[in-house]
């Protein structure tokens, strides 16, 4: 696993003592003998290619933005599965920073009808094993996170699990190490190359009111000009309905993951997931300016 002086030094101490402490419950054996049991998968690939639409997040809270409105966060998994534009579900399986646990994720695949992703920071096979056997459809794969041969390693198994893998990238040297033959890519306009300080200032300009994201760098998403042509493009991370349609039309996304817009919104999840559904509907003649513009606009 690569080495990282960031924020993310600290959120993998504790990654480490969780999963330790999960192996500890419950033994590899143990796992495997459960996946008999897991529920069929859903494709994330055949959700995804059809038409854009949002892969919607479910957290109690994040690093960078602090606590989610609880209100929102109980409505979650009814507004989503009821959500024409949400395509599939990501859900936060770590407690520490979070909020949220692994059996979260397997009633939320068992209410809804809608593939789930498994995101966490996953390094280990027996993660692995553990999403499916919990019911996750895709697992999250950071490529700022693990080596080459580790990425291939995880989505070898995963495919043989029978699940799909969104591949993080944040740079073009991380897009060239997801192995071949993955579809699932995503590109996160979050940096964790900062310190818990910055994120801690991140979330008292949050609670005061400020709109901007001193964690988020929304020019990152023109990444996807280095992404395959076959590939299924996800941009992640500081997305608003102000910002979707851009994404879309002038830069060619096939969806969107959203989590903390969602779940912050002081007038509900359903009405939040509404205003997205109203801005993909305008044509992609409103946006204006050159590819890009609008994303570049919402970060200044």
């Amino acid at each position: 696993m690569k080495t990282i002086q960031s924020i993310l030094d600290d959120i993998l101490l504790d990654v480490r003592r969780e999963l330790a402490a999960a192996k500890e419950a419950r033994s590899l054996a143990e796992l495997k003998r459960l996946l008999a049991d897991a529920p069929p998968i859903r494709s994330f690939t055949d959700a995804l290619r059809a038409r854009f639409g949002v892969i919607a997040e479910i957290k109690e809270r994040s690093p960078s933005q602090g606590p989610m409105r609880r209100e929102n966060v109980e409505a979650a998994p009814a507004a989503y599965e009821r959500s024409p534009i949400v395509r599939g579900i990501s859900v936060l399986t770590n407690a520490t920073h979070f909020g949220m646990n692994i059996e979260r994720l397997r009633d939320v695949k068992t209410r809804g009808t809608k593939p789930v992703l498994r995101k966490d920071f996953i390094f280990d096979d027996y993660q692995v094993y553990e999403a499916r056997a919990f019911g996750a459809d895709a697992i999250l794969l950071m490529a700022n996170l693990l080596e080459a041969d580790e990425l291939r390693r995880l989505y070898a198994l995963a495919r043989e699990l029978g699940m799909e893998a969104l591949f993080e990238c944040h740079t073009r040297e991380q897009i060239e190490s997801v192995p071949s033959g993955a579809s699932l890519y995503g590109i996160n306009s979050r940096t964790f190359a900062v310190s818990s300080a910055d994120y801690a200032e991140a979330r008292r300009q949050r609670a005061a009111g400020s709109p901007q994201d001193l964690t988020t760098d929304l020019r990152q998403f023109e990444l996807i000009r280095h992404l395959p042509a076959h590939a299924i493009k996800v941009a992640e991370s500081g997305v608003h309905p102000e910002t979707v349609c851009a994404l879309r039309d002038d830069l060619g996304y096939h969806a969107a993951l959203v989590g903390t817009s969602l779940l912050t919104a002081r007038h509900g999840v359903a009405r939040e997931l509404e205003a997205f559904e109203r801005a993909l509907t305008q044509s992609p003649q409103t946006l204006g300016g050159k590819p890009g513009s609008a994303i570049a606009e919402g970060q200044s």
